[in-house]
């Protein structure tokens, strides 16, 4: 029998965050293997709506053979194949269920790099701007271990997070959202702290289940060269298979002209890999009451109750800054 629980999510997924209609396709891509149970369901609510579903397994090991040897034609290619589905698509549902958040540590930073900016950042952009889409970690032994948890304490914690009223949270925003959209300048201080930017004239925007599950933020962007002083990160980021801790950050006019981090080479050749990589897309407020502290997953810990990220890469259309980047690094 399968667990409710996943009956539930599949549902929320399809109905209320794909908002899937009759005759419509739908792309059901998995990293991963242990979320089959969730991919059998989706498919089984996709068929109740009268669309069709389509499914593409991906298995991150294998992802890192080819990246190991990876060539900026062979990337390009290999975009141009999945922009044909994506393309051809209404609806994209991404499920990241990795066994091992490590799995690319070792690819080398120029691989990765090459990836990034030839084959993922096309790809993303026609997905997030030309399908309904929602993406969703799914609770395996990986992230269990990883947030320090035993896999049945995780699975109840990931669907009360995961599966609480997002309607609900939509309608408790709206106050958030209205005092954002009436800001003009933000300053954040704290220890080794003090950064200041503007909002001003860029629209704030509510994040209740329609993108990411779990959710929980609203966001906006700086006035792409207003961002000045300095910022210290408390909470690790799970980049490329990296944990990076300790990170600092110093700006002026917008552009980072300073940045530290537990491993400062690796981590400055991530924000050298384009000229907006440096400057901030995003800033975002988090407000999920379930979610209290970080679990070294970007989907939770940027929805973290009290918390707020800059993302140093690529702004949003819904929040266009004019920043333009292969990468989106939310920092917390």
């Amino acid at each position: 029998m399968v667990d409710p629980r996943i009956v539930k999510l599949a549902e929320n997924l399809v109905n209320y965050s794909c908002k899937v209609k009759k005759g419509e396709r739908v792309l059901i891509e998995c990293v991963g293997t242990s979320a089959i149970p969730l991919v059998k369901e989706l498919i089984k609510q996709i068929y109740k709506t009268g669309a069709e579903p389509f499914t593409s397994l991906k298995e991150p090991s294998i992802t890192r053979e080819i990246l190991k040897s990876c060539n900026k034609k062979q990337m390009e290619f290999m975009a141009q194949c999945e922009l044909v589905t994506i393309k051809g698509v209404d609806a994209f549902i991404g499920i990241r269920a990795g066994d091992n958040v490590s799995e690319l540590n070792d690819v080398p930073s120029e691989n990765m790099n090459t990836y990034m900016k030839y084959y993922s950042k096309p790809v993303s952009d026609e997905r997030i701007n030309n399908t309904k889409w929602v993406v969703v970690r799914y609770p395996n032994n990986a992230m269990a271990q990883l947030a320090g948890f035993s896999l049945e304490a995780f699975e109840d914690f990931y669907f009360d997070v995961c599966n609480l009223d997002y309607d609900k949270m939509s309608k408790a925003m709206d106050n958030l959202v209205n005092l954002m959209n009436r800001t003009d300048k933000v300053r954040i201080t704290g220890k080794n702290t003090d950064i200041t930017f503007s909002i001003k004239g860029i629209p704030s925007v509510k994040c209740a289940g329609e993108y990411n599950i779990p959710d929980g933020e609203v966001f906006t962007a700086p006035i792409k060269e207003s961002v000045n002083g300095k910022i210290a990160f408390n909470c690790p980021a799970v980049y490329q298979g990296f944990t990076y801790e300790n990170i600092f950050l110093e700006f002026r006019d917008g552009k980072i002209v300073n940045a530290e981090a537990n491993d400062i080479k690796r981590f400055n050749e991530i924000l050298n890999i384009d000229e907006g990589a440096r400057y901030i897309g995003e800033f975002a407020i988090g407000l999920n009451p379930y979610i209290t502290k970080p679990i070294k997953d970007i989907l939770f810990d940027e929805k973290i109750m009290g918390s707020f990220h800059l993302t140093p890469g690529n702004c949003y259309k819904e929040a266009f800054n004019g920043n333009e980047s292969a990468i989106h690094l939310d920092l917390i």
